[in-house]
């Protein structure tokens, strides 16, 4: 059974980092991208980033570029999100998601679509107070 389990969220004060990391179990994701969505109260899910097979081609949101970066460690079955500079308006669920078409690395609107990912974790609450 596949198993995405996120960790690292918590509550940081604004300009603060975080880091998270989404750990997979039952497969190796070695050759799929995997990618970051976040889901604030009120809202729906949105992209925040993703990061492909071989961690040559990373896409962001642009609300992130600069903030936040993706990678991941292939050995390990682990993706990662630092997340620096944090707003208040980044507090959300943050998810961490994988595709399922091998040596795949697309273009931005494709990794940014929920449905290319079959595989999901439960989340992690990030909260930035002001």
């Amino acid at each position: 059974q596949v198993q995405l389990v996120e960790s690292g969220g918590g509550l940081v004060q604004a300009g603060g980092s975080l880091r998270l990391s989404c750990a997979v179990s039952g497969r190796s994701f070695s050759t799929n991208t995997m990618g970051w969505f976040r889901q604030a109260p009120g809202q729906e899910r949105e992209f925040v980033a993703a990061l492909n097979w071989n961690g040559r081609t990373s896409y962001y949101a642009e609300s992130m570029k600069g903030r936040y970066s993706i990678s991941r460690d292939n050995a390990k079955n682990t993706v990662y999100l630092q997340m620096d500079r944090l707003k208040p308006e980044d507090t959300a669920v943050y998810y961490c998601a994988a595709q399922n078409r091998p040596l795949y690395s697309g273009t931005f609107y494709y990794n940014a679509q929920e449905s290319n990912y079959p595989y999901w974790g439960q989340g992690t609450q990030v909260t930035v107070s002001s």
